[in-house]
């Protein structure tokens, strides 16, 4: 017999929708500002407009609940409202990973079958060149910040391209009453970067991208000034939007009203005036960009004032962090996946803690941290049985949280494994402190992350092969200052090519990239000759003792 108390009969059962993140901002954020660059400024009340007339765009376009609407741009005010717009009626929205190979850029899609493509004009021309016989794409919706005509690119194949988004708004009508429906319905999907072969699609559903902004805002909002997030803020995403949802926060940052600033192609220069004339407060970004934005400030002379910065994609190092607060960057770390939406866990700062000399402050800034609300975080020995905190006690990290992917696009055993046992499998090696922070301390993958990217070394491996004055050749990655990763080539020569030199071998790896094949972020930034690889009693490269002999190296 159930213990539930009856509803009344006309009681509202708030399915958690993608669109309930916006009542707060409907009613008490309707002035506030959302700035694309130096291109567009609008207030809040124009964005629920926009997102009433792209709905409108998208039901004139005759497609089926459940169709895939994909998207492939730079940081946009547009990227926002197809956040909301798309998931919102219906349909799943496809964040296109534009910085993959133009091979794989084009498996996600491919992969994903979308039948609206929203296109930035710089793009075109790799989807000029998309095989439009075999496309599921049926619309094209032009994105254009550079007077470039859908004419001067597509020629014949135009007659898939319904039309300009500003045009296509305008003519649109205002409003659009977006219905309820399942909470868990499929909102979004995106590929990761791939590990070894292709990437694999995640997808999030309502319910969980609904569940990861509450707990994101909630986590964020329990730390202090220097750290937390306030109504007050002003925030601009420095990860891209096309990557984990820029790690929620655009969903997050709506929710709550907040300023917020769009960038568009990153740009040291253009991200650094941005902060500064539209006195920016909270971001996130890999290593790599801070780095990047640092050096743009010390050329200028320039502070960050007090601007709270969360890294992820790649470790912080003490160094880095040291420069970063040196020039007025409250600094900080986040952990995540693609799989995990990705928020689950935060450096945690609290106004009790007693005083920590700058040493202690930096290396505490630098841990993975601890897990936000909701996250179950466990590590698991190879017998996945839960183990104890401390040091001694390294294993997997594994994961339960209320967003986390439930599998992958098309690829329901690749979900199996990544769930076995009931727990999220991040391939993460790491220990918990007795406080509960989490101490990542190496991968079970063997692909390299560079920039926030992952490079697989297998592919590399199988391109450089390729020279016929190969015999053997491995790639692992070493740590670099200013990318967290580069690949290294270990390679063995045939006996009667010994005379063969590293740039004839990169020659080829270099020809992969001009064919699309692989990213130009890809190739082997160092190669080292040896006699032979260090094998496995099974004959298989053991790439555990080559990063023993070769991975501690630091590339300047």
């Amino acid at each position: 017999m159930s213990n539930a108390y009856p509803s009344a009969p006309s009681a509202y059962e708030f399915p958690l929708l993608i669109k309930q993140l916006l009542n707060r901002a409907k009613t008490v954020s309707l002035d506030q500002e959302i700035v694309y660059a130096d291109k567009k400024r609008l207030t809040y009340a124009e964005l629920f407009t926009r997102i009433n007339r792209l709905a409108n765009v998208l039901a004139n376009l005759n497609l089926a609940a459940g169709d895939v609407v994909a998207v492939m741009d730079w940081d946009s005010h547009r990227y926002l409202e197809s956040y909301f717009a798309v998931p919102m009626s219906q349909y799943i929205l496809q964040t296109v990973n534009v910085r993959l190979s133009p091979d794989k850029v084009l498996y996600t899609i491919n992969h994903a079958k979308p039948k609206v493509l929203m296109l930035n004009s710089e793009f075109a021309e790799l989807v000029k060149n998309y095989q439009f016989e075999n496309s599921s794409i049926e619309h094209i919706i032009w994105l254009d910040d550079n007077d470039m005509t859908v004419e001067g690119v597509f020629g014949d194949n135009q007659s898939r391209v319904v039309g300009e988004y500003e045009a296509l708004l305008d003519s649109a009508d205002s409003s659009f009453d977006f219905p309820d429906f399942d909470e868990n319905t499929i909102a979004t999907t995106f590929y990761t970067s791939g590990t070894t072969g292709d990437p694999k699609g995640v997808f999030f559903s309502h319910r969980q991208l609904v569940l990861h902004s509450l707990a994101e805002a909630a986590s964020l909002g329990m730390l202090p000034n220097k750290q937390g997030v306030s109504y007050g803020d002003v925030y601009m995403p420095m990860t891209p939007m096309f990557h984990v949802h820029a790690w929620g926060f655009p969903f997050t940052a709506t929710m709550t009203g907040l300023k917020q600033v769009y960038p568009g192609r990153y740009a040291p220069d253009t991200l650094l005036d941005l902060i500064i004339n539209e006195k920016v407060s909270i971001t996130h970004c890999v290593p790599t960009i801070l780095q990047m934005v640092l050096k743009e400030a010390q050329d200028r002379n320039a502070s960050f004032n007090g601007l709270k910065m969360i890294i992820g994609g790649s470790s912080l190092n003490e160094g880095l962090a040291k420069a970063a607060l040196a020039q007025d960057i409250e600094v900080y770390t986040g952990y995540g996946m693609s799989e995990t939406a990705p928020l689950i866990s935060l450096t945690d700062f609290s106004v009790d803690e007693p005083e920590m000399t700058e040493e202690e402050d930096i290396s505490r800034r630098c841990m993975t941290g601890k897990p936000v609300l909701m996250v179950d975080a466990q590590i698991w020995s190879e017998n996945n049985q839960s183990m104890d905190t401390g040091k001694d006690n390294t294993g997997e990290l594994v994961l339960r949280a209320p967003w986390l992917t439930q599998s992958y696009l098309k690829n329901h055993d690749a979900g199996i494994e990544l769930w076995e046992h009931g727990y999220m499998h991040t391939q993460d090696i790491a220990y918990m402190r007795p406080d509960g922070y989490i101490n990542i301390t190496d991968r079970l993958k063997d692909v390299i992350k560079s920039g926030g990217e992952w490079i697989s070394s297998l592919e590399i491996e199988t391109i450089l092969s390729l020279h016929p004055a190969v015999s053997d050749v491995a790639v692992i990655g070493i740590r670099d200052k200013q990318w967290g990763e580069r690949p290294l080539a270990l390679v063995a020569l045939k006996p009667d090519c010994q005379d063969t030199s590293a740039e004839d071998i990169k020659a080829i790896a270099k020809q992969a990239v001009s064919k699309g094949i692989i990213p130009k972020y890809g190739v082997p930034s160092e190669f080292k000759f040896v006699d032979e690889l260090p094998k496995t009693s099974v004959g298989k490269h053991d790439k555990k003792v080559m990063r023993e002999m070769y991975g501690n190296q630091t590339e300047v």
